[in-house]
């Protein structure tokens, strides 16, 4: 019983909750529901499965995304938004790939998701930005703050690894470093 639970389509409500209680089984179980789906839509219109594979996988991660900010509702069935969400991500990928995109064709129903798509690319570009800039802040800032708010160090840690004498000296030099990473930041060009 427990093995076909596994391998069955989750329903909407138990990936929801998954996704908010980091359910690795739910996350799982959803990658291999709708793959199929995505996978004849990316082969349909002129991509190949392991188009499909990262279509789907930014999709998922929309999804994800979206949950996670808080005060996602699902005015859809989920099939149909992860459909929606991986139309649009191929139609924008066709587009810049300046392939013959033709009309795509359509084997399920969609929903317009033009502004969730926009967001993911538009985080993914301050991702990449922010990444620039940190590589460009240099040493000490940049281990300072990859301490801090990546690996959750504490000051007192982080005082005792750079050998300042107290910890409001390493909050001053977080501090000066943020600084620092703001002006790489808005300077970097997209």
């Amino acid at each position: 019983m427990k093995f076909s639970l596994r391998e069955s389509v989750p329903t909407d409500r138990e990936v929801i909750l998954g996704i908010l209680n980091n359910s690795e089984e739910v996350l799982n179980r959803l990658y291999k529901a709708y793959f199929a789906m995505v996978l004849q839509l990316v082969l349909n219109n002129n991509g190949s499965e392991d188009d499909a594979k990262d279509v789907y996988q930014e999709a998922i991660i929309v999804l994800h995304d979206k949950v996670k900010q808080g005060g996602f509702e699902l005015t859809s069935k989920l099939k149909t938004y992860i459909y929606s969400v991986s139309r649009r991500i191929w139609l924008k990928r066709l587009a810049t790939q300046s392939k013959k995109v033709g009309s795509i064709t359509d084997y399920e129903e969609f929903l317009e998701v033009d502004e969730d798509v926009e967001d993911f690319e538009q985080k993914e570009q301050h991702f990449d930005k922010m990444h620039l800039a940190l590589i460009n802040l240099g040493e000490p800032c940049k281990t300072i703050i990859q301490d801090f708010y990546l690996h959750d160090l504490s000051m007192n840690d982080i005082c005792d690894k750079f050998g300042y004498t107290n910890s409001d000296n390493a909050k001053t030099q977080k501090y000066k470093c943020l600084q620092r990473l703001k002006k790489l930041f808005f300077k970097t060009k997209n």
